[in-house]
């Protein structure tokens, strides 16, 4: 019988690899991506010749089934994503669920992923959190922000540089322009940066500056 390990990628620096994801990857029989060019990338930084299959999220309802077929013969297998850890707002689920309904050994590594690194340099409470990822985009996302403008614990969303704007003004306008966050980008890389402030002060900022790179949004909850 194969097995499946779900491995995480650095979100960044390529340093942040742990010496066992390594090892996984050149033990596995097939590794998983995302994309073969952005994971090619890093395989070949270490040096890594395991084969890749293209496995993301327009084609892993389809393909579930043919690899658990592969590893309940024997094939064992890596997920990983572009960049951090595989299942967080990344494929994962559906084909975890197949390999436990089907008494397949499932195994995740720790290593790296953006969000709590952001949570954690935040300055926020970060005792309890909910995870909130992408906002629906647009059915749904209305009724989400009414919700999550009673959640009293902190809460981590992620977003792209082309919604961020939207998404910073809708904060102030469900949240209350006084209500603490904070805003991490690029994290691990060469311009890595984090703003901090009020919802208001953070909406401001990012008025003035053209919104770059992947964004992890860190808000207080309601007091």
């Amino acid at each position: 019988m194969g097995k499946l390990y779900l491995v995480p990628t650095p979100i960044g620096n390529l340093e942040d690899i742990t010496l066992r994801a390594i090892n996984v990857l050149k033990a596995v029989d097939l590794i998983l991506v995302e994309d073969t060019r952005t994971s090619g990338k890093l395989l070949k930084h270490y040096d890594i010749e395991t084969s890749m299959q293209s496995h993301h999220m327009h084609n892993e309802h389809k393909t579930v089934d043919g690899l658990v077929q592969k590893m309940l013969s024997g094939t064992t297998v890596a997920l990983i994503s572009d960049a951090g850890t595989p299942g967080i707002s990344d494929p994962g689920f559906l084909l975890t669920r197949a390999c436990i309904e089907n008494n397949l050994p499932v195994a995740c590594l720790p290593g790296a992923t953006a969000f709590v690194p952001a949570l954690v340099n935040s300055g926020l409470p970060s005792d309890r959190f909910v995870f909130e990822g992408f906002l629906p985009v647009k059915k749904g996302r209305q009724t989400r922000l009414e919700a999550l403008a009673e959640e009293s614990k902190t809460m981590i969303f992620y977003e792209s540089p082309h919604k961020l704007k939207k998404t910073l003004h809708q904060f102030v306008d469900y949240f209350g322009p006084e209500r603490p966050m904070s805003v991490s980008r690029e994290l691990t890389k060469l311009y890595e940066e984090t703003i901090r402030g009020t919802t208001a002060e953070v909406r401001d900022h990012f008025e003035r500056q053209t919104p770059k790179g992947e964004f992890v949004l860190i808000v207080g909850g309601k007091g």
